[in-house]
């Protein structure tokens, strides 16, 4: 069915695109505000560190199990008014976080938080199709990218200092006062669509959102793993999670108005999207689960000295966000893909090499070019598919687009440390030698570029695809 929207013109888009990025910058503090509040949260609640870990794994677990449903949602009621539901139950829960008389409250409330969250994080980037000109779109896409890992960044620093002016209540109070504030802005500032596309019919498929939530569910508690890592339990799961998924799909396939389109996941420009997705974002996450095992017990620094140099990832994608979507306006996104997987690969090469033959410098410059590559591509990947995206699905895609980074992110902190401590080969990681610790940080890096090398070849091989598609988005 031909498009005859006209996207929304300033100075309308710049006040969307502004709610836009503030409501991603709030579902990613979600995550990152509330990680320097664990100690104080052990000690208020008089908790072990196990149970405390919850207030964080339970809004990781709500984001993913529902960032599928609540793009799907955006679909069949509209992405701007469930964007304001999404804003609406982030700021209530993160009151009722505040409010919260016992961890398992605490907890309760992180995960309704969560839900908020997923709507936070699927659904800008559909509404950007709407508001922003084709030509425009990668640096709209570059924008959300920015201010998620401005999120990032932030967090943990901003977090400290309110718990330390006034205990932890003040981190979600704050957050539910800002969510309040972006939920009126929003409201304000998104324009309704002038005209509407096709819009999905029918209601959410309630028993595939089920089964999909259970299935998610039981991947995420396997791939979190213990404090043992992987046992009996995780195997449990994960077989669960194999059978939950084959139901999920039989399921679907019966369903006049599934939750997920397996037609989408047919097509080849939209499951590379998806697998590539999940690759870097596993690749990125190892210099989250790795940097600070290398950083503190094979060069020796100090917690406040290793919290600095790993601060420089985020604080260049937060450079490099808006950039990279600029480029791949001018230059296009499957050219702009390309050349971040290869800059990415580059980025963990020098990772494995640099470190060990010049320290710290090494550590910092190697971030420096990985992390823009990075941006580059998710700024390409996320622009190359909502640009072909159907109207009636765009919502469900980029609810997919975040499952599988979300995935991605658990996945590669489970598998990329299981790689580092079996390169290091003691159990007990801090006895073991530095020159043990900065060969299996190598063997680490040089697993995760050959995971960008997979991702790259899925590009090559999705790329004629996508080609295909950009012409038919183009007729639209």
């Amino acid at each position: 069915m031909e498009n005859n929207c006209t996207p929304a013109i300033a100075p309308a888009h710049g006040r969307g695109l502004a709610a836009l990025a503030l409501a991603m910058l709030l579902a990613s503090l979600g995550v990152s505000v509330a990680t320097v509040a664990l100690p104080t949260l052990a000690r208020d609640f008089s908790a072990p560190v196990a149970h405390v870990q919850w207030v964080i794994l339970a809004y990781l677990l709500a984001v993913t199990v529902a960032i599928v449903s609540g793009g799907r949602l955006g679909d069949l009621i509209g992405h701007r008014p469930v964007l304001l539901a999404g804003l609406g139950v982030f700021a209530a829960a993160s009151a009722a976080c505040a409010a919260a008389p016992t961890l398992g409250a605490l907890i309760v409330a992180r995960a309704a938080q969560g839900f908020g969250g997923a709507i936070l994080m699927a659904l800008p980037i559909s509404i950007i199709r709407d508001m922003v000109p084709k030509e425009r779109t990668g640096a709209a896409m570059g924008l959300m990218m920015t201010m998620s890992a401005v999120g990032t960044a932030l967090g943990p620093s901003l977090g400290g200092l309110m718990i330390a002016w006034s205990g932890w209540r003040v981190v979600f109070l704050v957050l539910a006062i800002v969510g309040a504030a972006v939920l009126v802005f929003a409201v304000r500032g998104i324009p309704a669509p002038q005209c509407a596309g096709p819009r999905a019919r029918g209601s959410l498929d309630l028993p595939g959102a089920f089964i999909l939530a259970l299935t998610l569910t039981a991947y995420s508690l396997a791939v979190t793993g213990g404090s043992d890592g992987f046992d009996a339990k995780s195997g449990v799961l994960l077989l669960g999670a194999a059978v939950g998924g084959v139901v999920f799909v039989v399921i679907e396939r019966r369903r006049d108005m599934p939750l997920v389109q397996l037609a989408a996941l047919r097509n080849r420009t939209t499951s590379a999207a998806l697998l590539m997705n999940l690759l870097v974002s596993a690749v990125m996450m190892s210099t989250l689960v790795v940097g600070p095992f290398y950083l503190t017990f094979a060069l020796g620094l100090n917690e406040a000295l290793a919290g600095l140099v790993m601060a420089v990832g985020p604080v260049t994608a937060a450079l490099a966000g808006v950039p990279a979507g600029r480029i791949t306006d001018r230059f296009g996104a499957p050219r702009v893909l390309l050349l971040g997987l290869v800059q990415t690969t580059a980025g963990l090469l020098c990772l494995a090499v640099l470190p060990a033959l010049v320290g710290i410098a090494g550590y910092v410059l190697s971030l420096m070019l990985l992390t823009p590559g990075f941006q580059l591509f998710l700024a390409a990947n996320n622009t190359s598919v909502m640009t072909a995206a159907p109207d009636s699905e765009r919502g469900m895609i980029s609810g997919l687009l975040g499952l599988s980074r979300n995935l991605g992110l658990m996945t590669g902190a489970s598998v990329m440390g299981a790689v580092f401590a079996l390169a290091v080969g003691r159990r007990d990681i801090a006895q073991a030698a530095p020159d043990a610790i900065g060969t299996a940080f190598s063997v680490a890096f040089l697993v995760a570029a050959g995971l960008t090398v997979v991702a790259a070849l899925t590009a090559l091989l999705g790329r004629p695809s996508l080609e295909l598609r950009e012409t038919q988005a183009e007729l639209r």
